[in-house]
């Protein structure tokens, strides 16, 4: 029998640009339901900027909406690139 990963959606955005649509999306990854307590990552996801993702990784719930926030601030101009959190 193999492991289960479950997804735990966090927040979702898109972002449309000049270029076209940039997607935002912030999940936590962790072992399936009643799987003996398993640790959960978190990960912001970008597609759509210069033909390349963008990938931060946080280690809580709350760094990963803060994370978020970041991002989308960083992407509209408003702020500096985020720097991941340690996981």
């Amino acid at each position: 029998m193999q492991d289960q990963m479950t997804l735990y959606p966090v927040a979702d955005d898109v972002l449309f640009a000049p270029g076209g649509r940039v997607v935002i999306r912030t999940y936590g990854v962790g072992g399936a339901a009643g799987g003996g307590g398993a640790a959960v990552s978190y990960r912001t996801w970008v597609t759509g900027v210069r033909d390349q993702p963008r990938y931060w990784r946080w280690g809580h719930f709350e760094d990963a909406r803060h994370g978020h926030r970041m991002v989308i601030e960083w992407l509209t101009g408003r702020g500096p690139r985020p720097a991941a959190a340690a996981a």
